[in-house]
């Protein structure tokens, strides 16, 4: 695969959640590709603070600080990217946090706000993109150059029983990912989610510390090839995928599958099912 396949030269990304951490990671990354990047985060000074160091490394960064889930917001960053860098071809969605409680503990304001600041932070710019992505199609009359990356996570995947909130909202952004990918691919979008095993402020209480000797498994080092990867030319192909990275490893995850099926004759009873299923399960 030659350079100009994953590089990212001439590209306009916008990266939520670009203060600290693996958005902070994924940005720097990009910048390094190639790409002019728009940084969102809550906290104006941290991102503020990204952008410099991206401009400092011969980058170009523009910022717009503000709450994702607000409509504002998204509109915000769809115009920033415009009259900045004149174009968007890439959102990278990483924007969140965790109220971690027990569901039967758990409050409703915990439940909302983890929802919401996820899930909805991450509709509000897939649907900004969308609108732009489609409406340029159709001006051009043809597909054009644009990616989508999600963050998920496998607290979905296992159902983590202490983030009832968190792995519901990254359930609904693996369905979200899907379903943008299939509405959106005529116009050519590209829409793919990662699930990163990744050491930050986030996850602290989860993974605990970095390793006092040798390299850290959980960098985020090791996640944000696989960004600049799929955000590339060369992952023009994939599209509607989640992956898990981690450690130097990246899998990914097959669609669902049937496990098991049972038919009858008319209609099922209960205790007919009882017995159909019940050894299966």
């Amino acid at each position: 695969m030659s350079g100009q396949e994953v590089s990212l030269a001439g590209r306009v990304a916008i990266v939520t959640g670009a203060g600290a951490g693996l958005g902070r990671a994924e940005a720097i990354a990009l910048a390094a590709a190639g790409a002019r990047v728009v940084l969102n985060d809550l906290h104006g000074d941290a991102v503020r603070a990204v952008a410099e160091e991206i401009g400092a490394a011969g980058g170009e960064a523009a910022v717009l600080a503000g709450d994702i889930a607000d409509w504002t917001t998204g509109e915000g960053l769809l115009k920033t990217a415009l009259t900045e860098f004149g174009s968007l071809d890439i959102v990278v969605n990483n924007a969140g946090f965790t109220r971690d409680r027990m569901l039967f503990n758990m409050s409703e304001e915990e439940w909302d706000a983890v929802i919401r600041v996820h899930l909805k932070g991450h509709f509000v710019t897939s649907q900004q993109a969308a609108a732009y992505w489609r409406a340029k199609s159709k001006e051009t009359g043809g597909p054009v150059y644009a990616r989508v990356i999600n963050t998920a996570s496998e607290a979905y995947l296992l159902g983590a029983p202490g983030q009832p909130n968190y792995a519901a909202a990254k359930g609904g952004i693996a369905a979200l990912t899907l379903s943008t990918a299939h509405a959106c691919g005529r116009y050519g979008v590209r829409a793919n989610a990662i699930c990163p095993r990744a050491r930050t402020a986030m996850t602290a209480g989860v993974f605990g510390p970095p390793p006092e000797d040798g390299p850290d498994p959980l960098s985020v080092d090791h996640v944000t090839p696989l960004v600049t990867y799929l955000a590339s030319p060369a992952a023009e192909r994939v599209t509607g995928q989640v992956f898990v990275a981690h450690g130097g490893t990246v899998q990914v995850m097959s669609q669902p599958v049937v496990a098991h099926e049972v038919s009858t004759e008319g209609l099922w009873t209960a205790a007919g099912l009882a017995e159909a299923l019940g050894p299966k399960l």
